[in-house]
């Protein structure tokens, strides 16, 4: 078993503050939820046709033309977005168009988007 080696001046653990810090972990439940919508949006491909139904909704050929991807690859990471409830369809005949599910599908995209506004952190030169 690996020794772990501690950098603090004083060992000693604080109690308050892990306990503090457990309180504010979720559910391994909700842990899990969160992980599995964080690794579907972090695909370039899936945010970019996240950001097209957020302007309106599209069927698999739209959304094949927009990201320049065969119907076949759309239709593919659709039912991810579906499986992770950010994307819902209508029928209309046999065509089915695709919008986001509901509005904290377009916060979360704001969000994402947002990340871009903040500058990169300088990296410290040393000498």
């Amino acid at each position: 078993m690996p020794t772990l080696v501690s950098s603090c001046k004083d060992p000693g653990i604080h109690p308050k503050a892990v306990e503090k810090a457990k309180k504010a972990i979720p559910s391994a439940q909700c842990v899990n939820r969160a992980s599995s919508l964080l690794k579907a949006v972090a695909d370039p491909t899936r945010l970019r046709m996240l950001a097209a139904l957020a302007k309106t909704e599209l069927c698999v050929c739209d959304l094949s033309a927009v990201t320049e991807m065969s119907e076949s690859a759309v239709s593919h990471q659709l039912k991810v977005l579906r499986e992770e409830r950010l994307v819902t369809f209508r029928k209309e005949g046999r065509i089915a168009y695709y919008r986001l599910l509901d509005n904290h599908v377009t916060v979360y995209k704001r969000q994402f988007w947002d990340i871009e506004l903040y500058p990169q952190q300088p990296k410290l030169v040393t000498q």
